[in-house]
């Protein structure tokens, strides 16, 4: 069972998970992967709730992403098993079933096709309404250094920003 919620009531909590680490799912065709964030921004943008997320150009969920626009944030209500964040985290979608070491167990979606997780269960089925790779230039010197230091990342491995339109919100039951 799921009980819809509204989404900017639940504005504090959703933040306040999001700075712990949350999970991203994507979907394309039948690979699906979870992928732990701690970036993003939730709002309003065109009248409608959003979730904007932040991936880099490498990792495995930005290829799903782009073949799919589709994404569903899935957040802890509650107590629940951390190394379900810290797995997602560590490990690669491209070589490991995250989904099935992480012991999560699916729940279909109600609206875009990537549904959540019982174990996290605050879920936000989103819709990719806007997409734009960072601009190098556009980002401080204090923050390029920070985050895309050149002896790690050669090519500065940076973030596209994918906007979700929220489609559904709720929290499984």
């Amino acid at each position: 069972m799921k009980r819809k919620i509204n989404v900017i009531e639940h504005a504090s909590e959703i933040m306040q998970k999001l700075s712990h680490g949350i999970l991203l799912s994507a979907k394309a065709g039948d690979r699906q992967n979870a992928m732990t964030v701690s970036w993003g921004t939730l709002g309003i943008d065109w009248g409608k709730p959003v979730f904007t997320v932040f991936v880099r150009d490498s990792r495995y969920t930005k290829g799903l992403l782009d073949a799919n626009p589709v994404f569903t944030m899935s957040l802890p209500v509650g107590d629940y098993d951390k190394k379900i964040i810290a797995l997602c985290g560590s490990k690669s979608g491209r070589d490991t079933d995250k989904l099935a070491l992480a012991g999560l167990t699916p729940e279909p979606a109600e609206v875009n096709g990537v549904g959540g997780y019982k174990e996290l269960p605050l879920t936000l089925e989103c819709r990719i309404v806007y997409q734009q790779k960072q601009d190098a230039r556009a980002i401080s010197e204090a923050n390029t250094e920070r985050w895309y230091p050149r002896g790690i990342h050669p090519d500065g491995d940076y973030h596209t920003a994918y906007v979700g339109e929220i489609v559904a919100a709720y929290v499984i039951e």
